[in-house]
């Protein structure tokens, strides 16, 4: 008999570092699947729903802050602490994601970048705050600068973010088993039950 470890179908990991809900899913996905999946970073302006929020009015805002406070602190993560941008911009750490991809360190490097981001408080635009989460990982400062410089390591992400949406990705964070898309993290439970 085949063991059923095996027999499963692969599940893919869509996430976006500025996310704040991607970060709380790329903590979780992994015990909640029993495997670590594919982990793909995607521009999540780059899919059909990935807009970011938008707010009406202050009070609106806050009110979003708050709840994505308290599902931090139900999951047992460390405090929110806002970068000052929100959402921020993480092309240069996506970048530096996609790099890792092709490394092997995407899975500690992008968990490294979204902790420096939202527990933190740091600027993922920063150069610097890209490479402390790229040291954590033991990537090289100067093959981390370069990469995201090279106009490859972008095509990479844009052709990235284009496969996500051709496969169901509507916004992240994501989660596919199969053909099946799973958005957001309180999907995640559905995704490891498929």
């Amino acid at each position: 008999m085949a063991d059923p470890r095996l027999t499963r179908a692969p599940a893919v990991f869509y996430y976006d570092l500025g996310s704040p809900a991607a970060y709380f899913a790329a903590e979780r996905v992994v015990d909640a699947l029993g495997r670590v999946p594919e982990f793909v970073p995607v521009r999540s302006v780059g899919l059909p729903d990935g807009e970011p929020p938008a707010f009406r009015c202050e009070h609106e805002e806050l009110a979003w802050r708050e709840d994505v406070a308290r599902r931090a602190l139900r999951l047992g993560l460390q405090a929110i602490r806002w970068p000052a941008a929100v959402p921020p911009d993480a092309e240069r750490a996506l970048r530096v994601a996609t790099f890792a991809k092709e490394i092997g360190r995407v899975v500690a490097f992008s968990l490294a970048a979204m902790r420096q981001a939202w527990a933190a408080g740091r600027d993922l635009s920063d150069p610097d705050t890209v490479l402390i989460a790229a040291a954590a990982c033991e990537m090289h400062p100067a093959a981390v600068t370069r990469a995201w410089e090279r106009p490859t390591i972008a095509a990479r992400l844009d052709a990235a973010t284009a496969a996500a949406a051709a496969a169901g990705v509507r916004s992240v964070p994501a989660v596919r088993v199969g053909s099946t898309v799973f958005h957001g993290e309180e999907a995640l439970d559905a995704a490891a039950a498929a």
